[in-house]
């Protein structure tokens, strides 16, 4: 793919409160007219110093000049083209004052021009003055995804070309140059779950990627308007945030409860019609809320409830009834019934989302805990994994959660509407589906799969959400229980089971994938064996491994602390790639003991680091067994890596890090030059299917860290056994030979 911009910049200074509207006037706007052969002098000029008089202002008795000055004016053969100002990256360029103070620069008597933009960093928003909706929008960092629609109508060329056809509306042909084949892996990034509104606080959920990272991942491997799909659709984020970078999007999940969180907080309102719904509920449920004993009665027997629903085994009640106070049943019951009376599907779907998200806070499983900032807690399904009864469950106030949570959710349909309207709403595809069977999508019609599949025992997630799915009046039959992907649960499902469930869908995906398309699998679970399993079903079917990629998502959890053997604070995402000719990974000959490479791999990350997390061990170890091929030995005889850990490291519970034991060195079992080609053979194998070849340099430097335990080799040792198992490409890059690819000897 050809990189038109910003290449070296770190788009997260952005945070930065110290960088401000000068920054981006400075750093990024001033290089993009550049690269449209814009220039302070010549012919295709940029103006920075034109005063524009207001024509309409009047203070006091008289009449006063107000001057105001566009942050750029562009001009070609002396006629003044379009205009465009810059804000910082915190301010709103989509709607409000400041797209007002633009529009009135370009029709301004001695401006009149066509187009008007805005950019604060973050965004790029192109309007044409005669059209209310923009022209173009597009977030900075994609920014050469866009170049030819931005060269299309922003270049000088093009206004002059325009200008010989009458300004005719006709546009230039577009020319696509994403470059599917050239793609390589995205680097981990810090994850930012809390900013975007359209995820946090909205709904509760048992899993949730971070948003940044999804798009982050949609970003690298697809263009705009491509169609993106999520099998295990979850919270939606998958789609969501697809649908925000202009592409279309395809959600499936089993569980109900997915499929209307997500199409409920797509679903576009009218937010003023919204905002009076929300107070005219709200009106009437103060007016006649049951909180007396016989109003209690009362309302039980004359509004529907969720009643003789069955829990699992491991709940602490029986039934669902059994979940919430009378008190409480009441008053969920008069605020749905209040929801219900609404004619408006769309608004009374977003309401239905608010009175969905305070269940969860109004309920006997909900733990509170005091925070910081206010009250705060979880219910027992998200806590705990299980319907858990509070010891000391909290008397809260009904009617501000509900307000609280609508809030939420009118911030995030605010945030969304200008990528997700009535427009572009038909770019969404969300559905109640198994993952296992594919059958209303097209064979070979998708163009990129991102999604986090449900690993093990560790959730049940059907029978987690019956509350909710309960309130909603969604029926789970036994056969959505037969489809689900988990291991365990309410219908003791085997490891097989699962195992075969995972395999159909790998399959599926593979069938609707177009052909040098990308697949990106979220793994967030310590057994390697699921590992095994994932890679093996997608070999099987054609999917050729490109490699994986440690990703933390910036957050101890509360199951990481209770249990820091066990629960990864982070994912690892691996990334298929469906060709037609797929390479399946080579195992090499190892010709040593397994725990001896396990051991030496866990000192070398334990050197890298000065002490490493079980993640970064379990990481390493991970992809050690993926581009050596050897994690099916490592899944079947080592498990648990916990009792190998604590027989032959120190942990510090402090920092969660492992040592190496006070007055013990690192072992050294393993010959020099074999511990030499294993680290060099897992990187230089990584980097190929990066479609990278490295340098001289870049292999000593990667490696080097993590040959500080025993002898520390020289650089020319490294290069005497590099030459052996690769050859060299261009200026002094690397490349592994195949006769190097399979041995260690």
């Amino acid at each position: 793919m050809e990189t038109i911009l910003y290449n070296d910049f770190d788009f997260s200074l952005l945070d930065d409160p110290d960088f401000k509207e000068d920054s981006v006037r400075e750093e990024l706007i001033l290089p993009f007219l550049k690269k449209l052969n814009y220039r302070p002098t010549g012919r295709n000029k940029i103006i920075r110093s034109k005063a524009l008089e207001h024509p309409f202002v009047k203070t006091g008795s008289r009449k006063r000049k107000i001057n105001s000055i566009p942050d750029y004016l562009l001009e070609i053969n002396g006629k003044y083209a379009w205009v465009l100002d810059a804000k910082s990256p915190n301010e709103e360029i989509k709607t409000g004052e400041h797209v007002e103070q633009v529009y009135f620069y370009a029709i301004h008597p001695e401006i009149r021009v066509d187009f008007y933009a805005l950019c604060n960093g973050r965004e790029f928003i192109l309007f044409k003055t005669n059209e209310s909706k923009s022209k173009l929008h597009f977030q900075l960092s994609e920014i050469e995804k866009y170049w030819n629609k931005i060269r299309n109508i922003l270049l000088p060329d093009a206004f002059v070309q325009k200008e010989i056809l009458e300004k005719s509306d006709q546009e230039l042909p577009v020319k696509e140059f994403f470059d599917y084949d050239k793609v390589q892996l995205p680097k981990p990034i810090q994850v930012r779950k809390q900013e975007a509104r359209r995820h946090f606080g909205v709904h509760g959920y048992f899993t949730k990627q971070a948003w940044n990272v999804v798009q982050h991942y949609i970003k690298n491997f697809t263009k705009p308007g491509d169609l993106i799909l999520d099998p295990f659709g979850g919270s939606g984020v998958t789609l969501v945030e697809a649908l925000m970078l202009g592409r279309k999007a395809i959600h499936i999940d089993l569980n109900p409860l997915s499929a209307f969180i997500t199409q409920a907080l797509i679903s576009p309102v009218s937010l003023g019609e919204l905002s009076k719904s929300f107070e005219e509920v709200k009106k009437e449920f103060i007016k006649k809320c049951p909180k007396t004993e016989n109003e209690i009665n009362s309302a039980l027997k004359k509004f529907p409830y969720p009643k003789k629903i069955p829990l699992t085994k491991d709940a602490d009640v029986s039934g669902i009834e059994d979940l919430f106070t009378e008190k409480q049943l009441a008053q969920l019951a008069y605020l749905k019934h209040l929801i219900m009376k609404i004619k408006s599907k769309n608004i009374r779907d977003s309401l239905l989302l608010s009175f969905s998200s305070s269940v969860n806070k109004y309920n006997r499983t909900f733990h509170y805990t005091k925070s910081k900032g206010g009250g705060g807690g979880d219910s027992g399904p998200f806590r705990y994994y299980r319907y858990r009864i509070a010891p000391e469950p909290p008397d809260l106030n009904l009617i501000d959660i509900f307000e609280t949570k609508f809030k939420k959710i009118f911030g995030a349909k605010k945030e969304m509407f200008p990528f997700i309207n009535m427009e572009t709403i038909k770019n969404a595809t969300v559905l109640k589906g198994d993952a296992t069977n594919l059958k209303r999508i097209e064979n070979e019609s998708i163009d990129y799969i991102y999604t986090d599949p449900p690993y093990g025992s560790k959730i049940a997630y059907l029978d987690l959400s019956t509350m909710w799915n309960a309130w909603l009046d969604f029926k789970v039959s036994n056969n959505d229980y037969k489809k689900e992907a988990i291991e365990g649960g309410s219908r003791n499902k085997s490891s097989d089971e699962y195992s075969s469930i995972l395999k159909k869908s790998i399959q599926e995906m593979h069938r609707v994938l177009k052909y040098n398309r990308w697949l990106s699998f979220v793994f967030a679970h310590k057994d390697p064996k699921y590992w095994h399993l994932i890679v093996e079903a997608a070999e099987r079917v054609g999917f050729e491994y490109a490699g994986a990629v440690a990703q933390k998502n910036g957050q101890t959890s509360f199951k990481k602390r209770q249990n820091p053997f066990s629960v990864l604070s982070g994912q690892l995402i691996i990334n298929f790639k469906k060709v037609r000719s797929p390479q399946a990974i080579q195992k090499v000959g190892l010709g040593t003991e397994i725990y001896e490479l396990i051991i030496e791999t866990i000192e070398s990350v334990i050197a890298q680091y000065e002490g490493a997390t079980l993640e970064q061990i379990n990481d390493e170890l991970i992809m050690k067994g993926l581009e050596l091929g050897f994690l099916d030995i490592l899944s079947k005889e080592y498990k648990d890596l916990t009792p190998i850990l604590k027989n032959n490291f120190d942990f510090d519970e402090n920092n969660e890090t492992f040592h190496i034991r006070e007055n013990k060195t690192f072992k050294t079992n393993i010959p020099l030059d074999l511990r030499i080609r294993y680290f060099l053979l897992s990187y230089l194998k990584r980097k190929e299917k990066e479609g990278i070849c490295p340098t001289t340099d870049e292999i000593i430097l990667d490696i080097m860290p993590l040959l500080k335990n025993g002898i520390t080799p020289e650089d020319q040792t490294i290069l005497n056994i590099l030459e052996k198992i690769a050859k060299h490409i261009g200026d002094n890059r690397w490349k592994l030979t195949k006769s190097g690819q399979m041995t260690l000897f």
